[in-house]
């Protein structure tokens, strides 16, 4: 058996449909709704969440492997202590489970938010360290960063695991919440853009790259998971062409940007929906950021990443016909 936290977010709703289609028993945890999809039908749904030790170690009980996905994702400093929470202790609850259990193995869902920032132009990799007194750091990255000691520290207690750590994340899911919104942004045809750039990868890859290392006798290592280096106008104006709709074409000056974080943090105000833009996302936007790929095309020679040209026109199709 395996066991999935995370199972109805994105990346988890990839991860179990591959796992399905291997053929191999799933068991997932759900916090509020069961997914309404073919593969959702194959998978054995616990109720719970990761903070939940009881839980937890009964369902890990029966299983041998362990895909750790779940934690929230937001660059909202309203939601600072609920991610140090959910991204941190509830990883120190899944690694004492597991370590209790003897499960084999661990994959454990990281972020390249918790490698730190780096300098424009100069690609991030796996060697670089955390700098907490850097102010550039999001409250984001800071939590996962966290969790990521409390894998380390399992590690260091006889735990087998490995962490991968992807970028943006691009698939079909929500788009009105975490990196499916940026469909959305360009589906409405939000005319700014800035001059940043950031890595993107395909969910199915991240979810491959998942088994590949789950399935190997890797162990105690972490791998940047990240298709392209691409400037985030490149990246839209991609989605928009896919869409048919017209790209971004104003460039965004701070008093802009300044006004949108400021409209974003009032519309969260009143309708409880995450804000869109927020000064950590801004300061991202504006940063030429670059992640060094190589470490796991290394470790798993017959790995290649999905164009992105291919993953964006694939999902722009799949999020048009449900409009």
């Amino acid at each position: 058996m395996i066991f999935v936290t995370g199972g109805t977010g994105l990346l988890g709703s990839y991860l179990l449909r591959a796992l399905v289609a291997q053929g191999k028993p799933v068991s997932a945890l759900y916090r509020t709704a069961i997914p309404d999809t073919d593969y959702a039908k194959s998978v054995h749904w616990i109720k719970g969440d990761v903070l939940d030790t009881v839980i937890l170690e009964e369902a890990m009980a029966q299983a041998q492997e362990v895909y750790h996905c779940a934690a929230i994702v937001s660059f909202n400093p309203a939601r600072k202590y609920e991610m140090l929470k959910i991204n941190a202790e509830g990883t120190a609850n899944v690694v004492n489970a597991a370590l209790r259990t003897g499960v084999r193995k661990l994959v454990h869902v990281g972020s390249v938010s918790a490698l730190g920032r780096k300098k424009d132009g100069v690609p991030a990799s796996e060697k670089d360290q955390w700098n907490e007194e850097d102010k550039n750091n999001s409250n984001y990255g800071r939590s996962k960063y966290f969790a990521e000691l409390e894998v380390w520290r399992g590690i260091s207690e006889g735990l087998s695991a490995v962490i991968i750590n992807p970028s943006t994340i691009l698939g079909v899911g929500d788009w009105n919440d975490g990196s499916s919104s940026l469909f959305k942004k360009v589906w409405e045809e939000f005319v700014w853009y800035t001059d940043g750039s950031g890595g993107f990868v395909d969910a199915e890859d991240v979810a491959k790259a998942m088994i590949g290392l789950m399935d190997s006798d890797i162990t105690a290592e972490k791998f940047i998971v990240s298709a392209e280096n691409l400037p985030f106008r490149s990246v839209f104006t991609s989605m928009a062409k896919a869409f048919g709709k017209k790209p971004p074409h104003r460039k965004a000056p701070s008093s802009v940007i300044r006004v949108l974080c400021m409209f974003e943090k009032w519309r969260s105000f009143f309708t409880g929906m995450e804000p869109l833009i927020t000064r950590e996302t801004a300061r991202t936007a504006r940063r030429k950021t670059m992640y060094d790929n190589s470490k796991l095309l290394q470790y798993l020679p017959g790995f290649t990443y999905k164009p992105l040209d291919q993953t964006i026109t694939e999902y722009c199709a799949v999020y048009q016909s449900g409009q």
